[in-house]
């Protein structure tokens, strides 16, 4: 007996195949607009997809990719290193002048040094980059890439589009749900479009998931309520939509259970996101974050386990090196909480914005010519390590900015001894020789 071959995803088996069929992003697609003048022409720059989950990227691509005489490569940043992307380019130069599409999904996450392997092939037309993303390019992207390629806004689907992609699911007897009679009461699919939130493959996994888990007896020929998909839901309460707004409430939640030393929420919450399937870096990123911006030098090691906790994993995965995650939230909130790192480092950025380009004295200058030791660069500089105390007074910021304060230490934890450092040293300059500038 021959085993079954499970079918694709309903979000698979329902990508649009054309222009026609995609919904929501007609300021691109349609007459007249960048890709469909750029496909009537096949003439397609290197560009960067810009949007939400579920708004499209991918699909986009692969019209692109049946619709034009270029060969097509696609990559994922997730997946695919350095060899991949070797690899592509050796085959695009081997097919040139014919032109190779390079369709990376992801691309925000390759580093910098992986983005700037696509130079000089985009700027020799052996690769048409197409990037897809949902985080914002001018942070994500490198300035050299992005300045290479024209950027596509994706759209979040509508409402009314998204009950139209599941209205067609439920019709489409070839790539929706077959030969099963779907009668569904009325304001089943808004509801499930209000859910969704813009996000087409959201919409269509809740929508194959709400009939698989229905009776036969309701799938093929009863009724689908809105009773039934509240019960649905219900079932699939523990787990948060890790791409919509239950994603930003529950890491709100655990970072205020941190801030406010609460290690039993914290750990609850903890446990909500990696339940709803969060992926774990992302939480040692926001852990990371945390030890620097509500820790601070109250417990400088809580950013050293903060980091240890990010490599443990990297390196373990799911689901061991969650311990990882849990030690590092326990000792978060149980360190002394300071912001004065925070605090400190957003009073000197609006300091430096508003103070413009001013230079340093000229004693910290550094002075590798003749002409520079000439106008007294480094004149009368001394090297701290020569003196007692290790320490000489001298002025350090610019004479306009002499006087500022930016750090603040508070009386708590490791921060205790810094603020005694703080004022050991102001009692020496004021009684040391000064320093001029």
């Amino acid at each position: 007996m021959t085993s079954k071959t499970p079918s694709p995803p309903l979000a698979d088996r329902m990508r649009p195949r054309d222009f026609e069929e995609l919904l929501g992003q007609a300021h691109l697609t349609g007459p007249g607009k960048l890709l469909f003048l750029a496909l009537q022409t096949d003439q397609l720059p290197s560009m960067i997809l810009w949007g939400p989950p579920g708004s499209g990227k991918t699909t986009l691509a692969r019209i692109v990719a049946a619709r034009t005489r270029h060969r097509f490569e696609a990559l994922s940043a997730v997946l695919d290193g350095v060899k991949e992307v070797r690899a592509v380019v050796e085959r695009a130069k081997a097919a040139h002048p014919q032109g190779t599409i390079l369709f990376v999904d992801e691309i925000h996450r390759f580093n910098r040094a992986q983005q700037d392997a696509f130079l000089p092939f985009v700027e020799q037309g052996i690769i048409t980059l197409i990037g897809a993303t949902t985080e914002n390019p001018s942070f994500a992207l490198n300035g050299a890439l992005l300045s290479r390629c024209r950027v596509a806004v994706l759209n979040p689907l509508e409402g009314e589009d998204l009950t139209r992609l599941l209205q067609r699911a439920v019709e489409d007897r070839e790539r929706g749900f077959g030969e099963l009679s779907l009668v569904l009461e009325a304001g089943v699919l808004e509801s499930i479009a209000a859910l969704a939130d813009g996000d087409a493959r959201y919409a269509l996994n809740l929508l194959e998931v709400f009939i698989q888990l229905q009776p036969e007896s309701v799938r093929n020929g009863g009724t689908l309520t809105g009773e039934a998909l509240r019960e649905t839901l219900e079932r699939r309460a523990l787990l948060h939509d890790r791409l919509g707004e239950s994603h930003y409430n529950l890491i709100s939640a655990l970072h205020k259970s941190l801030r406010g030393s609460d290690v039993d929420a914290a750990l609850y919450w903890l446990a909500r996101m990696v339940q709803g399937g969060e992926d774990g870096l992302y939480i040692a990123r926001r852990l990371i974050r945390f030890a620097s911006e509500d820790v601070g030098n109250a417990d400088p090691q809580a950013l050293t386990i903060a980091l240890a906790a990010k490599e443990s994993y990297h390196f373990l995965g799911s689901p061991e090196g969650e311990l990882a995650l849990a030690q590092a939230v326990i000792y978060l909130a149980t360190a002394p909480k300071s912001n004065s790192v925070y605090t400190a480092f957003q009073s000197a950025m609006a300091c430096a914005g508003r103070s413009g380009s001013l230079g340093p004295p000229l004693h910290i200058r550094n002075a590798p010519t003749r002409l520079m030791r000439e106008l007294g660069y480094g004149k009368e500089y001394r090297y701290p390590h020569d003196h007692e105390e290790g320490f000489v007074v001298a002025d350090y910021l610019p004479e306009a900015l002499l006087g500022q304060r930016f750090y603040q230490p508070v009386e708590r934890g490791f921060e205790r001894e810094i603020a005694k450092r703080l004022d050991y040293w102001q009692k020496l300059k004021q009684r040391a020789p000064r320093t001029e500038s």
